[in-house]
């Protein structure tokens, strides 16, 4: 599938929401944005459940490895939906929909009951397919590295944010309202599920499918396949080799971060002796970095794009799995809060570029079936987290933990050399890059004249007054 009229520039028209890839852009990373937080909002509150619901290490590793284990399935089927009937409605049923179980969440009572809601809550973690999916058709082969990558970066940035403000969203409803501890975590969670089924409905009416309208308008006019034909394209990607080492990549990045999300508070609470409070915003650092860590990874993906053409990009993510691995890898050796803070940084900086470089791949493995790309290799993160999920179940020291999945990702950082393209592709996306590259050109020379000529309208709609005035027209 190769839409038209896609946005060959992202910063310039930052602000201009009457594009409609602008408008989407920003509604993408909002509601990924919304989704992360409520993915993770009962993370910081852990040792309050924890207490509550009287939970052993072993069953808090259970709920870790159920938060992202149904999200796999998830995003396998959302990509499938997305080439179907388009990101507009996958995003919007949901949004809807994983409402449902975040505030349902509150109505636990036990140990089973929290885990079935847990799980369930992990569905909307899909919603990072359909931001990557959305943002991809919205925009040029020339920035769409870095679009996907911002719009990911500050939505994950959602997993940060959580860890500070839901414990003080929880210290609103105990110290201010004064109800229970019991009480004030399942308020929390109310409150975020009631947002999140405001943004759902919101996302239907203010974005649309593609540049150019929604799927169900443009298969109606012979620019799209049909619907049937997304089946066939799903499978013939799932047949691609590449496809299923970007899933193990993605593991090896997305996948660490999600376990760090879930078990980052605790680790800190429990090792340096800090606060619920304290212990968040700690673990918040690691998550903020999403501000501009993943935008990063973006960026410089096209910049090697521009340079060495596909290979680049696939050379960037073997440079930022590799500096990741040695990064959690000292982490794990920090034993006091000053030294374990920045090397928590340092190592979140790379796991962030690492997840903005792999998807500035993505969109060139087959753009038939965008859809199953974006949704296997996202399913990959969370394989990854599930099965880091299991050295944090009881098995091994916190600390031991994270030094073996530290030599983990720097072994698979190599994989990305198996990333290849045909040279027939490579010159394909050589001249796309440069026309996308023309086009940026050739609207900034169109706003520059048009500068231009409104200045000397200006300038001559002045002459009449200063001969008037007698005096000379500047």
């Amino acid at each position: 599938m190769e839409l038209e009229n896609k946005a060959t520039a992202l910063w310039s028209n930052f602000l201009n929401v009457k594009m409609p890839q602008i408008r989407t852009f920003h509604m993408t990373w909002f509601a990924f944005f919304s989704c992360f937080f409520a993915w993770f909002g009962i993370a910081p509150l852990m040792s309050v459940v924890r207490d509550e619901l009287m939970l052993t290490k072993d069953q808090i590793g259970w709920a870790i490895i159920g938060s992202v284990s149904i999200t796999i399935f998830a995003r396998l089927f959302i990509g499938w939906l997305c080439d179907r009937i388009g990101p507009r409605k996958a995003y919007t049923w949901l949004l809807v929909i994983g409402s449902l179980p975040v505030m349902g969440i509150g109505l636990s009572w036990n140990f089973e009951s929290f885990l079935l809601f847990r799980v369930l809550i992990g569905g909307i973690g899909a919603s990072f397919v359909i931001t990557q999916y959305h943002t991809t058709v919205m925009f040029a082969p020339n920035v769409v590295g870095q679009a996907n990558a911002t719009s990911a970066g500050w939505g994950n940035l959602g997993g940060g944010v959580t860890q500070f403000v839901m414990p003080l969203l929880f210290s609103v409803f105990v110290v201010g309202f004064g109800f229970s501890e019991a009480v004030g975590w399942r308020l929390s969670m109310v409150v975020v599920g009631v947002i999140i089924l405001l943004i759902g409905i919101a996302y239907f009416f203010l974005t649309q499918d593609a540049p150019d309208g929604n799927f169900d308008d443009l298969r109606a006019q012979n620019r799209m396949p049909e619907k049937k034909k997304v089946t066939g394209n799903y499978m013939n990607a799932l047949k691609d080799p590449r496809v299923w080492v970007l899933f193990v990549i993605y593991g090896s990045c997305f996948g660490i971060e999600l376990t760090v999300n879930n078990v980052a508070a605790l680790y800190f609470a429990d090792y340096f002796d800090l606060s619920l409070v304290a212990a968040g915003f700690v673990a918040a650092s690691f998550g903020l970095m999403n501000l501009f860590a993943r935008t990063l990874g973006g960026v410089f993906g096209d910049n090697f794009g521009a340079l060495w053409g596909l290979k680049g990009r696939s050379f960037w993510l073997f440079i930022c799995l590799l500096f990741e691995g040695i990064a959690l890898i000292i982490f794990s050796q920090m034993q006091v809060l000053f030294l374990a803070l920045p090397s928590l940084i340092v190592f979140s900086l790379f796991t962030q570029m690492a997840e903005g470089a792999t998807y500035s791949v993505v969109p060139f493995i087959n753009k038939k079936a965008l859809g199953a790309v974006a949704g296997v290799v996202g399913a990959g993160g969370n394989a990854g987290a599930v099965l880091a999920g299991f050295l944090f179940k009881n098995m091994i020291d916190w600390s031991e933990a994270f030094q073996v999945l530290g030599i983990v990702v720097a072994c698979a950082s190599f994989l990305a050399f198996f990333v290849r393209f045909s040279t027939r592709q490579e010159d394909e996306e050589r001249a796309a890059f440069a026309i996308a590259n023309i086009e940026t050109l050739r609207r900034r020379a169109e706003k520059a004249n048009a500068a231009l000529e409104h200045g000397l309208n200006a300038l001559e709609a002045r002459r009449p007054q200063a001969a008037q005035d007698g005096q000379p027209a500047e």
